[in-house]
């Protein structure tokens, strides 16, 4: 696989820390789970989108880009972390979001602000409304002389999901032979890169409603790599209604890893994915005595902007 020009984000490797009580309270044996915090990366609230950021950044600035050009949910992890990195880096952001500007700023919008972005509303668009609004987006900026790259909804590009086949050689460094890793998969590319670095049949794709077709999402950034990797492991259980909904297995999800370890996950991702392994417990598809690592993607911010939140402490 060749090697993918990256400006350093965060600082690396993020932390692999073990997760006993929750283990235990899975139904599994103490030293069975741990927690890779790559919540804990990057400005801004951190995350998993920083380790793709440093790739796409990297395009942008080759290229000679002055704004970044990007699109997500009204409260997209992505988005935030784009206009922190544009930041960063001394260029502009513009985030086209999905549906109409909310009353009031909060979660990743307020930071959205905060750090500079200029938002545009798109209205109720599809997938293909919302990549037309970015495209008239970019336009626009062309048209007043600047230099806009745009970087892929969800920051996933084969380019881009590289930087997680890096995530998944410091995985076995800090825990080597595990069995499992958990992980939400929205734009897919961070499961992507963890498939192409640990094979298949040790990733576990937990679905969040992202996006429509989730597996042939993640076949078709793996084919951008040049990666076959055969059968992909996907639970598609717990979208519940669709993206933007909490249901009560992710509510339960968020409030055992509160209660269990501090661990504070987010309604939309992590909580999805902790619910998905929660599942995967319970059916069998993970055993006691197996090494199990679950992936903290971040997204904190987007707990405090989502209109349920309440309803997690109940």
């Amino acid at each position: 696989m060749p090697t993918v020009a990256r400006i350093p984000l965060a600082t690396w490797p993020t932390p692999l820390e073990s997760a006993p009580r929750l283990a235990v309270a899975l139904g599994l044996r103490p030293e069975d789970l741990a927690v890779k915090r790559d919540d804990l990366a990057g400005p801004a609230g951190g995350g998993n989108k920083i380790r793709k950021l440093e790739r796409t950044c990297a395009e942008a600035l080759g290229a000679g880009a002055d704004v970044l050009v990007t699109s997500g949910a009204p409260q997209s992890n992505h988005a935030r972390l784009t206009a922190a990195a544009a930041a960063r880096l001394g260029l502009g952001a513009t985030l086209v979001l999905e549906g109409e500007a909310p009353d009031g700023d909060r979660g990743n919008l307020l930071l959205d602000r905060l750090l500079g972005a200029d938002v545009v509303w798109a209205g109720p668009v599809d997938a293909a409304g919302l990549a037309t609004a970015v495209e008239d987006a970019a336009g626009r900026l062309q048209a007043q002389g600047r230099r806009p790259h745009v970087v892929p909804f969800g920051g996933s590009s084969p380019v881009a999901a590289r930087a997680y086949v890096d995530a998944a050689t410091e995985i076995e460094e800090q825990w080597p032979g595990l069995d499992h890793l958990v992980v939400a998969l929205g734009s897919g590319g961070t499961m992507a890169g963890l498939v192409a670095g640990l094979g298949a049949g040790r990733v576990l794709g937990v679905h969040t409603g992202a996006v429509t077709d989730p597996e042939q999402t993640v076949r078709g950034l793996l084919a951008g790599m040049g990666v076959d990797a055969g059968p992909l492991r996907l639970r598609l259980d717990q979208v519940g209604v669709g993206y933007a909904a909490l249901t009560e297995p992710v509510v339960a999800a968020v409030q055992l890893a509160a209660r269990t370890e501090g661990l504070v996950l987010d309604p939309t991702y992590t909580g999805r994915a902790l619910a998905g392994l929660v599942a995967a417990v319970r059916d069998g598809e993970v055993r006691l005595g197996e090494r199990v690592v679950f992936l903290h993607s971040g997204g904190l911010p987007g707990l405090f902007g989502h209109p349920d939140a309440a309803r997690l402490v109940g």
